[in-house]
């Protein structure tokens, strides 16, 4: 066993879980055994309970949950900070491009492997990942995730029309090869497979349909797409699919509106589309700096929840369009949309939107984000001395409500001083050596 001293933070979860509600040990460890967290406690209790444990002594560095990142492109590591454009464009300009030299397995394979170590170092424990129309481009994330011990759900991007035609597949290949990979991997360690149709636009009506019978027959897995992120996009969907009352209705009307169902951005729904979304049980990955970046919109996180309460939201980095796959830069950047949108969120809600929230909108909650007994060992160490400005205000803090909302504003991957993963220490040491 060893167990984790520090300053424990973590959301408490329930059947309905309160965003706002925080389990707050200034002098707090968490027990592992194996892979497994077995007790969450006040650090005397737990090393007089537990005497032969191995024990590591954070200080009062801060111990959180592994961090969740909902929406993310692996293959677009490389091109982030692209300049100048808006979706539909920036996608011609720089995204199909970078997608492409997926096709060879060498770069997929390194892309990868520096992906992955980067989730790492910024402390993300589980991801919900996009790959490219390549099937290999799945093997290799899955093949790197597995040797760190993450949890990443991803799957092939299938796209049929309206991207070049080095990035197309066909209704039939998108689903035999999706089917291959899925019955390949999914429950692979701590890998799953999620049905991955780009967006709506890319996607015919035939090969929605088809994977929506996929999807039927696998009512456990992970449906991933974009929804509603850029007004241009919004109005070409019309156009391509007259037939749907709106851009919502061009999935659900094929089944891929559901739990576990994930769609990322949703900046601009209809009250209609969220209360169908929320009565489905279907997660939203709100994306605030790809937002930004790329002048979609603001995401309406109170007034969306308000309309339909039985959505799930968690955080998404959206990596290469947003500009950092830091969960801590994610949340600072969320906490300025609310503020603008007159319902600023709490510490307590931005650290729960990183984490369990993130973990609910996946469905792995039972596994992951949050720190306790029964659930996977996945926690961050954070040390707000290794940066100076935040170090300085940390000094200056009175309630763990000033400093959490300080990490969660002024954290970057300076901040995260340890990650466990799965029980398996990783990611950097107080003086930057790795031990991964």
């Amino acid at each position: 066993m060893h167990i984790h001293l520090g300053h424990v933070l973590t959301p408490k979860s329930g059947v309905t879980p309160d965003p706002t509600a925080l389990l707050d040990l200034p002098h707090g460890a968490v027990a592992v055994e194996g892979t497994t967290i077995t007790a969450v406690g006040e650090a005397s209790a737990l090393t007089e309970q537990f005497p032969e444990a191995t024990v590591t002594d954070h200080g009062d560095r801060l111990i959180i949950p592994g961090l969740v990142d909902c929406h993310v492109h692996y293959p677009q590591t490389g091109m982030i900070a692209s300049p100048g454009e808006q979706l539909l464009d920036w996608l011609e300009k720089y995204t199909f491009p970078a997608e492409a030299r997926f096709a060879d397995l060498a770069h997929a394979t390194a892309v990868a492997e520096e992906f992955t170590g980067q989730l790492v170092t910024h402390g993300v424990t589980t991801a919900l990942v996009f790959s490219t129309v390549h099937a290999h481009s799945v093997d290799a994330l899955f093949t790197a995730a597995r040797a760190r011990g993450l949890r990443i759900i991803t799957g092939k991007m299938c796209m049929d029309r309206n991207a070049p035609a080095e990035l197309l597949d066909t209704p039939e290949t998108a689903v035999a090869q999706s089917a291959d990979l899925l019955n390949r991997w999914h429950g692979v360690d701590r890998l799953e497979y999620a049905i991955t149709p780009r967006f709506a636009p890319t996607s015919s009506d035939a090969q929605l349909a088809a994977l929506g019978e996929l999807a039927a027959d696998h009512p456990d897995v992970v449906i991933q797409t974009h929804l509603s992120e850029n007004h241009a996009e919004i109005d070409w969907v019309h156009e391509l699919f007259p037939a749907a009352r709106d851009y919502t209705d061009v999935y659900d009307r094929v089944g891929l509106v559901r739990e576990r169902g994930v769609f990322g951005h949703a900046l601009h729904l209809t009250d209609r589309e969220l209360v169908r979304l929320g009565e489905a049980g279907a997660s939203l990955a709100h994306c605030p700096t790809s937002n930004e970046f790329l002048g979609s919109g603001l995401f309406p996180l109170a007034s969306s929840l308000a309309t339909a309460p039985g959505v799930r939201i968690g955080f998404g980095s959206d990596i290469g369009a947003g500009t950092s796959l830091s969960p801590l830069v994610t949340a600072g950047e969320a906490y300025k949309i609310s503020r603008l949108s007159g319902a600023p969120l709490s510490a307590a809600e931005l650290l729960y939107y990183s984490t369990l929230g993130g973990a609910r909108a996946l469905g792995v909650d039972a596994r992951a984000g949050s720190l306790e007994p029964g659930k996977d060992a996945d926690l961050v160490v954070l040390d707000p001395s290794t940066s100076p400005t935040l170090a300085y205000r940390a000094q200056q803090c009175d309630s763990t409500e000033e400093l959490l909302f300080a990490v969660m504003i002024l954290g970057d991957d300076r901040t995260v001083h340890q990650v466990v993963i799965n029980g398996a220490v990783n990611g950097a040491t107080a003086d930057g050596v790795s031990v991964d």
